[in-house]
């Protein structure tokens, strides 16, 4: 038979069905966010909060301002649109998180039941209170009230030691707080979470920023045995135009930073705001080889720390709209399909609201010169990028400087990109800084190169999603456990637990394939102010939306030996995405002998899982019960 007709086929190991779940595998702490959803659907709220809040350590936060890689990644959305996982979030948080008035303790919360969630080692039910740590309450100092911090602390105190965090802000949250507009993150949301936090034993330490004479060695004659260093991306990165000095040019991290913190910041009634990500990209490539080498960041990766820095550019608008500017324009170079907003759920819902909101996009256009009149801005002038990557992928805009508009601008707000203020290291610290302008860490344990001292977030990795922030301080949580006990960091193990649910009584929700995304928004008549712009999901609408889940931890089991090959599975299948072929026609032969005997003839069943709805149409329609629909549950240790 001619290669061209060879069927591409593997046979799975316990590691695909795991991967195969894509929102959990997608979320940087391994949220199992399809269990929660179904758990929603099931009516089972307590359990469903429990499963979204034991791995994530602010998830009253991402339930508002997650960039929501597991939406992006939800099968679903293949299909038709993804599953409002944030959404149904925010739900269970505003009945059990910290912010509501039923609030549950994290130790209470706990105890209960665990609704049957996959588990990773960062999990509160694998973290553990610590017998050495508890006993000695050994002292660790977190630097950085942001995502990253936020995160590390919360572990290690769960962990058992005593943990301070120094904050260089009057109040927690890092560019949560500072950055994010309170109409996408209320700041009694924040407020709460860190409720939680100090409720574990953590001490916050307001007003303290490192400095030169207060820096890394000041914290270890303080006596504490292990610091980590999260003091995020505070400072913007300036554009080398003409005019860039001119009143009324500013960055758009200092102008969010003035405006949340309360100082007026007049831009005049026409602003344009200039970002795309496109500097954030070139940082994170430089960074990451730096960090890694090696290593090269996955298109993904890219995506989302694009989409991150393109969040700082719509917020920058919106904020400005919303402060009485008559027309806020932002240019960006990069079209508009491949704006990085573009590349999530959540960045094009981003992008459609801000439209609704009067802010215009000029995509592929970059900033050639600030014009100015006795000192101030007046405009900007921009040139057309005909192409901004080359064609091994480098940025590398080209322009044509034949085709220019002006833009009339009283101010210019410039978003792209953000370099954490890293002034306080002393060449005495020991701690090396990347050519990128970050703290160099070790990729596993994300310790520096100093002992005891580790770093995440945006001071060591490119400016990113915050969820993908609280990762980095849960790594650093427990690379410095490992350190305090003088311990390797274990390598990953899989166990995994099988539930083969009843073939007669196995269904899915009614109509759940004709069930549609609705993320609640309030009317553009009503923002104004703070006015949060998305609204809490009713109970009824919670569950209509959570009904949608495809149920990814699912899966038909094929029995061969019970086989007859009556083929009605694959003729009741409505998605098309079951076969069965002579065992000659697939193409890796080797590997199709490793899990088949031989035997005369030999057939393969093959099962397309992107297709899949979980139906269950060809169990229940089997008739020697060769395929069941089977649950899967997933518990990651490090041993």
């Amino acid at each position: 038979m001619p290669d061209r007709n060879l069927i591409d086929a593997l046979p799975r190991d316990l590691w695909w069905f795991r991967k195969n779940v894509p929102c959990l595998d997608a979320c940087p702490v391994k949220t199992d966010a399809g269990r929660y959803v179904q758990l929603v659907a099931e009516g089972r709220l307590a359990e469903a909060y429990r499963v979204a809040r034991s791995p994530n350590p602010i998830a009253s936060i991402c339930g508002r301002a997650c960039g929501a890689p597991c939406e992006d990644a939800c099968r679903r959305g293949k299909i038709d649109a993804p599953v409002t996982i944030r959404a149904l979030k925010r739900f269970l948080t505003e009945q059990f998180g910290p912010e509501a008035l039923s609030a549950r303790g994290i130790r209470d919360m706990i105890a209960g039941p665990s609704g049957g969630g996959s588990v990773t080692p960062g999990h509160l039910d694998i973290l553990g209170v610590r017998p050495d740590a508890a006993a000695s309450r050994r002292k660790v100092a977190v630097v950085g009230a942001g995502p990253a911090g936020l995160a590390c602390a919360h572990d290690l105190a769960v962990m058992g030691y005593s943990v301070t965090v120094f904050e260089a802000m009057p109040h927690a949250g890092g560019m949560l707080r500072y950055g994010i507009p309170a109409y996408r993150l209320p700041r009694d949301v924040i407020d709460c979470q860190v409720g939680e936090i100090e409720a574990l034993g953590v001490e916050f330490r307001y007003s303290t920023p490192l400095r030169p004479g207060f820096g890394v060695q000041e914290l270890k004659e303080q006596g504490y045995e292990a610091i980590f260093l999260g003091v995020g991306a505070s400072r913007g990165r300036a554009v080398p135009i003409e005019g860039v000095e001119t009143d009324g040019v500013i960055k758009a991290i200092d102008y969010l930073l003035n405006i949340h913190r309360g100082f007026r910041v007049p831009l005049g009634g026409k602003v344009v705001v200039i970002g795309g990500g496109l500097v954030a990209i070139d940082a994170a490539r430089t960074a990451v080889r730096t960090l890694l080498p090696g290593l090269v960041m996955s298109q993904e990766e890219e995506q989302s720390v694009a989409a991150g820095t393109m969040r700082v550019a719509l917020d920058a608008a919106r904020e400005a709209a919303r402060r009485g500017a008559l027309e806020v324009t932002v240019a960006s170079l990069e079209s508009e399909p491949e704006m990085p907003a573009m590349k999530s759920a959540q960045g094009r819902e981003e992008l459609d609201i801000a439209r609704d909101e009067g802010v215009t996009f000029l995509p592929g256009w970059g900033p050639k010169r600030v014009l100015s009149r006795d000192g101030h801005a007046i405009g900007i002038e921009l040139v057309k990028c005909v192409k901004v990557f080359d064609d091994a992928g480098r940025f590398r805009p080209q322009f044509d400087e034949n085709d220019r508009r002006v833009v009339d601008a009283d101010g210019v707000i410039l978003a792209i990109g953000q370099a954490p203020d890293l002034s306080f290291i002393k060449p005495e610290d020991g701690v090396a800084i990347t050519p990128a302008g970050t703290l160099k860490i070790d990729p596993i344990t994300l310790q520096t190169g100093i002992a005891g001292v580790f770093a995440g977030g945006d001071a060591a990795f490119p400016p990113s999603l915050l969820i993908t922030c609280a990762q980095h301080g849960k790594v650093a949580a427990r690379g410095i456990d490992a350190y305090l006990r003088g311990k390797p960091l274990g390598q990953p193990r899989m166990h995994v637990t099988i539930e083969e649910l009843p073939t007669d009584t196995y269904t899915m929700v009614d109509r759940y394939e004709q069930k549609r995304r609705e993320v609640p928004l309030v009317p553009l008549s009503r923002r104004t102010g703070i006015t949060e712009v998305e609204s809490a999901l009713s109970p009824s609408d919670a569950r209509e939306q959570a009904e949608r889940c495809l149920y990814c931890h699912i899966h038909p089991i094929y029995n061969g030996s019970a086989c007859i090959l009556c083929n009605r599975c694959v003729d009741i299948c409505p998605e098309h995405c079951l076969h069965f072929a002579p065992a000659g026609e697939i193409a890796d032969q080797e590997r199709l002998a490793g899990v088949m005997t031989d035997a005369p003839t030999r057939s393969v069943f093959l099962y397309d899982e992107a297709k899949c709805i979980r139906c269950g149409l060809c169990a229940i329609r089997c008739p020697t019960s060769a395929i069941t629909m089977e649950r899967f549950q997933f518990e990651e240790t490090a041993v």
